[in-house]
């Protein structure tokens, strides 16, 4: 007869994401770790190109306000989950870096790029988490339809605040104190053969 004991698993925590193999990136859902795969070359393209756009003015300084702490890929406890978003915003006031483990103190905003893994997550479980959690706003970037979905918090509803696309030039809050040229996210479009 077995222990019982002996047989109930534990949760798993943050300590649980150090030794992950690489090329995958672990979250905590549930009390179990989910391994995701590294994004795809337009994913990383958007989110690269994204965090230059954005932490030059917001988080450095530099050509735009300040006033705002970006990461890239950040582990931030949502409750008893662990969730890595592609890019998460703090307002400098509210900001507190960990030495270690997660960020506890829940962004002010936070941009998911769809994959095709993690779209589904990405539009219903993380933006009902986020907005529970009292995350500001919520941006959904969408490669593959050159899409950018801007959610405002308002009170415990999300709102669609904003839908740009394309080579939009736009300004999304929270960070609508510069222009945004979408175009930059994109993978380029193929070269067309040569001519014979």
């Amino acid at each position: 007869m077995s222990d019982p004991a002996r047989t109930l698993k534990r949760p798993k925590t943050w300590e649980d994401l150090e030794d992950l193999p690489e090329g995958v990136v672990g979250e905590i859902v549930g009390g179990e770790v989910v391994l995701l795969p590294r994004p795809n070359p337009p994913h990383g393209r958007a989110q690269a190109r994204l965090t230059m756009k954005i932490g030059a003015p917001f988080d450095l300084g530099d050509g735009g306000p300040g006033g705002w702490a970006i990461r890239v890929e950040p582990r931030v406890q949502f409750g008893e989950d662990i969730r890595v978003p592609d890019l998460a915003g703090w307002r400098i006031e509210r900001f507190e870096e960990p030495k270690e483990g997660p960020f506890v103190v829940v962004p002010d905003w936070v941009c998911e790029v769809l994959s095709p893994g993690t779209a589904r997550s990405d539009k219903r479980e993380k933006l009902w988490l986020y907005g529970h959690h009292g995350v500001r706003h919520y941006w959904i970037i969408d490669t593959e339809l050159q899409l950018l979905e801007v959610y405002r918090l308002e009170g415990k509803v999300w709102v669609v605040a904003a839908r740009f696309g394309g080579d939009e030039r736009v300004r999304a809050e929270p960070f609508d104190a510069i222009e945004l040229d979408l175009s930059l996210l994109w993978m380029p479009p193929p070269a067309a053969p040569p001519a014979p």
